[in-house]
This record gives structure tokens, C-alpha cells and sequence, in this order.
């Protein structure tokens, strides 16, 4: 198919950029050993034939690292949508229906109105259940453990200064929310905080919450998500927190530890920290431990892949994962 290309190199990618200009290019960040990839490739090669004016990439993420880390990929597969040379638009994980949506939407250019009011739907659906996903949520530039922006940087640091526990989302790496939330809430700059469902402002409110002392019965209290994280890490003996499942692994870390907790034959569970932003977030805080995957036996935090393979080498790890340690 002519739409449909392989990029093995930096300039090979610039170049299929260059050459599509204004029409829409879909790259997909992938990996040979991750069966969801390929999965998602038969799904672009059948939007291929009905988009001819879209032009779609596979990129093997790891083959390319600059690009991959340009483009903050943290996971396979990863799609991003480039109109002009410019990014537009992202989409994390093996999702079938959400990729041909967006094909649709972003292949045609001044959609006519009825298109344009269905995205519209969807979008606001999208963000209704971001905005709902932890009690307190924060749309940020950057992480709470990273912010990319002063007011962010601020922001962040009064909640923690007031104990109060949130989640966040990178607004950075998602352009279709950025700019969407600015008109669903009739706020247009960042950082933005949300409490069970509702807009509270941007860090001038905040710090006046702060000030008055009304920030806390404002916010949810943190002890839910304390309960919730301990609940989960309790769920199995063995609790292993991953991007993906036993079923497909969604980052090699987590796939080098699925195989070593394999062969030990020991029984676990896996929690997919990237279905749940609360939790991905919160049990960094919670653990002092700011990557993943992270592995808990009896409710104790063991470690993460460099540990396990220590374990694995001085001959512990079987015992360690059985609890007689």
C-alpha cells in the first residue's frame, strides 16, 4: 500500500513528515515483541485503504530512540498524529475504536458540521471522565513529580503543602485536551484543578484557598486514596503494579519482570497503572518510589526490575516472593 510506510531512521521519519505536508500522518511507535503491536498495524493497515490521503508510519520505538524520546514514549504501542510537521494529537495503548475515530476526525480538514459536532460530543465525554477520574485532579504542564511550568511548579506545591492528595494529567501530551478542557470549562489557562467533578480555578484561587484556610474542606481528603492504593496492593500476596498485563506487557521493564516472575512459578496478580491515573500517580507518593512496575509482596514494597534481578541472581527471589524473607 503507498499510504502505508516503515520509518527505520530519523531522517526516514522527517522525510515521510516533509512529504505528506498538510495531510494528516499517523506514526506508530512499536515493538517487535509486543503481539498488541502487530494487533494495531492490521488496524492501520485497513484505515490505510480508506484514507489514501493519510499517510501511516511504523517506527520501532526503541530502533529510533531519539524520536521516541522527543515525543515522550513511554509505552508501546503509541500513536501520534502530525498535520504540517507539527504534532496534533496522541494516543497511548492498543485502542482499536479510539485510532479510527481520530483517523476519521483529524483526516478530514474543516469537517463539515455534523462531523464537527460529533467530535465535539466525544471530546467533552473524553474530558467529563478525565476531570472525574480521582477526587482532586490536577491539569498540569508536566507531572506533580515533574512540572514543566512555574504556575504548575506552585500549584503542586501548595497541594502537597496542604496534604492534599491529587492526580494529573500532562497536558502536554495531549493537545486534543488542551486545548478542549479551555473551552469546556471556560478557563483558558493552566494549571487547572478540579474537586469531585467541578472546576475550583487555577493557582490564584488555590492560593487563596490556601490563605483563608478553606483549601482542605475544599479538596477530598487524602485518606481515600491511602485505603484504595493499601486495598489493591493487598488484592494478592504477590502484587505486581505494570504498564499492561501478564497478557501483554506494555513497556520492556515490564516485560523483562513478567519473565522473571514467571519463572519462579510463584502465583501473582498485575494491576495496569495505565488504566488508572489515580493510582499511577498516588503510589509513587505512597511508596517513595517514583517508577514502575513496582512489586509488593504481603502489602511490602519489594522493588522494581533492577531488585528483582538482584533477588534473581543471589538466589532470594523465590523465597522473597513466598514471604519467608
Amino acid at each position: 500500500m503507498a499510504n502505508l510506510m516503515e520509518a527505520k531512521t530519523q531522517q526516514q521519519f522527517e522525510d515521510f513528515l516533509a512529504k505528506a505536508g498538510k495531510c494528516l500522518t499517523v506514526v506508530h511507535f512499536q515493538a517487535a515483541w509486543a503481539p498488541q503491536c502487530e494487533a494495531m498495524n492490521d488496524v492501520m493497515a485497513e484505515l490505510a485503504k480508506e484514507h489514501a490521503h493519510t499517510t501511516f508510519v511504523k517506527l520501532e520505538a526503541e530502533a529510533v530512540p531519539e524520536v521516541s524520546e522527543k515525543y515522550e514514549i513511554a509505552s508501546v504501542p503509541t500513536f501520534i498524529f502530525f498535520k504540517g510537521g507539527e504534532k496534533v494529537d496522541r494516543l497511548d495503548g492498543a485502542n482499536a475504536p479510539e485510532l479510527t475515530k481520530k483517523v476519521q476526525r483529524l483526516a478530514v480538514t474543516g469537517s463539515p458540521g455534523g462531523a464537527a459536532q460529533s467530535s465535539t460530543t466525544d471530546l467533552n465525554q473524553r474530558l467529563k471522565k478525565l476531570i472525574n477520574a480521582a477526587p482532586c485532579m490536577l491539569f498540569m504542564k508536566g507531572s506533580s513529580q515533574e512540572p514543566r511550568c512555574g504556575f504548575s511548579r506552585q500549584i503542586v506545591a501548595l497541594l502537597k503543602e496542604h496534604n492534599i492528595q491529587f492526580s494529573s494529567f500532562d497536558i502536554l501530551s495531549d493537545e486534543e485536551v488542551r486545548q478542549g478542557l479551555k473551552t469546556y470549562s471556560n478557563w483558558p489557562t493552566y494549571p487547572q484543578l478540579y474537586a469531585n467533578g467541578e472546576l475550583v480555578g487555577g493557582l490564584d484561587i488555590v492560593k487563596e484557598l490556601a490563605d483563608t484556610g478553606e483549601l482542605e474542606n475544599t479538596c477530598p481528603k487524602a485518606v481515600t486514596l491511602e485505603h484504595r492504593l493499601k486495598t489493591i496492593i493487598n488484592q494478592s500476596p504477590v502484587m505486581l503494579f505494570m504498564k499492561g498485563n501478564k497478557e501483554a506487557a506494555r513497556c520492556g521493564f515490564s516485560r523483562q519482570t513478567l519473565e522473571i516472575l514467571n519463572e519462579t512459578g510463584v502465583d501473582y496478580d498485575t494491576f495496569d497503572i495505565l488504566q488508572d491515573e489515580e493510582v499511577r500517580q498516588g503510589l509513587k507518593a505512597y511508596s517513595n518510589w517514583p517508577t514502575y512496575p513496582q512489586l509488593y509482596v504481603k502489602g511490602e514494597l519489594i522493588g522494581g526490575l533492577d531488585i528483582l534481578k538482584e533477588l534473581k541472581e543471589s538466589g532470594e527471589l523465590v523465597s522473597t516472593l513466598k514471604g519467608e524473607s
